[in-house]
């Protein structure tokens, strides 16, 4: 009995390039299967293009691994420039045979996938840690210190101790050999994770102050200052999640 477009078209959205039944169906003439197998074509190359481009940026690791280190972390910040919240790192060690080829820059990746991709990396992970520095402490220190300051309590919250780190364009404060990688988390896998697991625990933070700070719309912008939040600024005032030496909150204040 003759397979029909639909089966085929369904089967071919989760086979694999070597599945034996591949070559009935390329021998099939109807424009449907045909269809349905350049679909299936494309996927695939999408596929490899991103296997070959995660095992790039497992160069900086790999020439490490080389070396005899065997525990390489990589650490990222975000929140360095939002006008309300913490500033959050995270720092991962990966190992050798990590291969949940989507990871890369959190940047480059929408909500729903950091969400998925961030399971996966905790539950692969060789170790990873989080460092959280508030909005207050920013103000003391500046947002730059700050940075280095949640990078470092990130390297320190690993249950396995670093021998290496390497850290997206800065240097953290602890005893370690790093090597400071410009866009390092979009070079880098170790780095490209320890943003995502930063990313989304920020987004949770803002999330839950969102909640507890209603009006400023924190949930969907943040802390950056949008005009909903600019406007709320405007009208409700700074909270204290707040940076205040960050402009436009310190011309209120001044």
């Amino acid at each position: 009995m003759t397979e029909t477009i639909t089966t085929i078209r369904t089967a071919l959205k989760t086979a694999q390039h070597d599945d034996p039944r591949l070559t009935a169906w390329r021998l099939d003439p109807r424009a449907g299967v045909q269809a349905a197998l350049r679909s299936f074509d494309r996927r695939i190359e999408r596929a490899a293009k991103q296997k070959a481009d995660f095992m790039t940026r497992f160069s900086f690791e790999s020439e490490l691994w080389e070396q005899g280190y065997q525990a390489v972390a990589g650490t990222d910040e975000v929140g360095r420039g939002p006008l309300a919240g913490p500033v959050v790192a995270a720092a991962v060690i990966l190992p050798r045979d990590f291969d949940v080829y989507g990871v890369i820059d959190s940047k480059q990746l929408s909500e729903k996938v950091r969400d998925l991709l961030v399971n996966e990396i905790k539950e692969k992970a060789i170790a990873y840690g989080v460092g959280i520095v508030s909005a207050e402490r920013i103000d003391e220190i500046n947002i730059y210190e700050a940075s280095r300051e949640a990078m470092k309590q990130a390297v320190e919250a690993l249950a396995v101790p670093a021998d290496y780190l390497l850290v997206d364009a800065m240097v953290v404060d602890v005893p370690l050999p790093q090597w400071k990688l410009i866009k390092g988390d979009a070079r880098s896998n170790t780095i490209g994770a320890a943003s995502i697991l930063a990313k989304v625990t920020r987004d949770a933070i803002m999330v839950a102050y969102d909640k507890e700070y209603p009006g400023y719309d924190f949930a969907n912008n943040d802390g950056y200052g949008t005009k909903k939040h600019l406007l709320a600024l405007k009208t409700l005032g700074p909270t204290p999640i707040h940076r205040k030496t960050f402009a436009p909150v310190k011309n209120l204040l001044s």
